[in-house]
């Protein structure tokens, strides 16, 4: 479960839906495993971390890695790549049993491109 701590609502659909969907068929025509290995990848950096920052998982150079057919998906436009790959990330996120909460923060006074989840073991859905 995912809560918006700014409004302390759970959310509960992944958003950019229709871009989501179109971008999950390109990679599935392209390889038809890649995202249920990017998932399983995901979901284990889930299960040893309580804070998650998306921008830090994959690192700059995807080349080598699960995250590879994200990029040849869609067509060598990183910037989309990288948008996908978040989706994935909030997917794997809003499908755990804890709840999470999330938010978009600075580090050293310079903001973090991605999105940071954190488990909230405490919180009490209202």
């Amino acid at each position: 479960m995912i809560l918006s701590v700014e409004s302390g609502k759970e959310i509960n659909y992944v958003p950019h839906r229709t871009e989501y969907a179109k971008w999950l068929k390109k990679l599935q025509k392209f390889d038809n495993t890649a995202y249920d290995q990017i998932r399983k990848v995901l979901n284990n950096i889930a299960d040893l971390n309580e804070v998650i920052t998306s921008s830090w998982i994959p690192g700059h150079d995807w080349h080598g890695t699960v995250y590879q057919p994200l990029y040849y998906a869609l067509e060598n436009d990183d910037i989309s790549a990288a948008k996908f790959y978040g989706l994935i990330l909030f997917e794997v996120i809003l499908q755990r049993p804890e709840t999470w909460g999330f938010g978009r923060y600075a580090k050293d006074g310079r903001p973090i491109k991605g999105m940071t989840y954190f488990r909230l073991p405490n919180w009490q859905v209202s």
